[in-house]
């Protein structure tokens, strides 16, 4: 008999739900919220209420996509945390009712082990699973990590950022430049145009396989007033090489840590996950790094780096099938363990 997932997702400022049978993806609908753009960032409460008025219809258009109705659905998952606690509130909220409702099973779904089991989503031009153990550099506004994936339901983490995460070093030093929210895909766009090597900022080592930001994010800062002093235009003039540096350092930073995670293991299987892996400057240079050293990389579609159902429904099938069923008593966490 066939298993089939209703995934919700409403961590952040996305309203999105999907269906999943046997793996197989067949509708994943997001809905954005263009309200925090004026504001330079996510506002929690405006979050929330845009989640309240968009779950309903987001929900009841991913079920007539896939060809279904709600009584067909075996179980539904829902994001747990960490995110948000207003905009969790509303997808653990709808989630309980509609598992009420139709009397099936509410399973719980963490976030960043959506982002990673994303790869194992199947559709039409995706069937080349990874296979276990692979190493996944889960990059996003508001995570940086290097994971060791020995299973679907046993990860570690063995590298971390110690401060700033890589997409928040992409928005702050966007911000700055006036590039407007979220500001990672316009420095992308910019740093097509620029020179990689015009500008040289600081990238912070820490010991081991974690990941500093902050002081790239200080240094870009200090470099651009000084610049500015001097040349009033100078960011008018220099945006598109300063893009290209910026993403060149971030991209460095990632890249050194993520190679040398998989020889100290000796991984071959390497894979992205998160909104960060939509960068086209971290998809390159990861699929150059793994022709070098002979890696099988697994690049997400972008539909799947950013927050969507489709990543929180293939991670409860696989709680599903194991069995590991939420209770009603359940509460969302703005804050989740690993």
């Amino acid at each position: 008999m066939s298993v089939i997932i209703l995934g919700i997702e409403s961590s952040c400022d996305d309203t999105s739900a999907a269906v999943i049978k046997d793996g197989w993806l067949l509708s994943n609908l997001i809905s954005n919220q263009k309200v925090h753009e004026e504001y330079g960032g996510v506002v929690p409460e405006l979050a929330s209420r845009a989640h309240q008025a968009n779950i309903i219809p987001v929900v009841d258009t991913a079920i007539k996509q896939a060809g279904l109705s709600p009584s067909d659905i075996t179980a539904v998952a829902f994001t747990q945390g960490p995110g948000l606690l207003g905009s969790l509130l509303v997808g653990s909220s709808f989630a309980k009712g509609f598992a009420l409702a139709q009397n099936i099973p509410l399973v719980e779904v963490n976030h960043l082990h959506g982002h990673i089991l994303s790869h194992f989503i199947i559709t039409s031009d995706r069937t080349k699973l990874p296979k276990f153990p692979f190493l996944c550099l889960l990059v996003s506004g508001g995570h940086t990590q290097l994971v060791l994936v020995s299973d679907f339901d046993r990860m570690e983490i063995i590298g971390k950022t110690i401060d700033d995460a890589a997409g928040e070093a992409f928005d702050k030093c966007a911000k700055v430049m006036g590039l407007g929210y979220p500001g990672g895909p316009v420095v992308d766009r910019l740093a097509a145009q620029g020179d990689p090597k015009a500008f040289k900022f600081a990238k912070p080592l820490p010991h081991g396989l974690d990941f500093s930001f902050s002081g790239l994010k200080t240094s870009f800062l200090y470099f651009l007033r000084d610049q500015l002093k001097d040349n009033p235009n100078f960011m008018e003039d220099r945006k598109a090489d300063l893009c290209a540096s910026l993403q060149h350092t971030i991209v460095t930073i990632l890249m050194d840590k993520l190679i040398a995670a998989a020889t100290n293991l000796g991984i071959k299987e390497i894979a992205l996950a998160g909104g960060v892996a939509a960068n086209s400057g971290l998809r390159t240079a990861t699929l150059q790094a793994g022709e070098r050293l002979g890696w099988n990389t697994y690049i997400p579609e972008f539909k799947f780096t950013t927050d969507n159902a489709a990543m929180i429904a293939i991670a409860g099938h696989y709680k599903y099938l194991r069995g590991e069923y939420a209770d009603h008593s359940s509460v969302p966490k703005a804050r989740l363990p690993f």
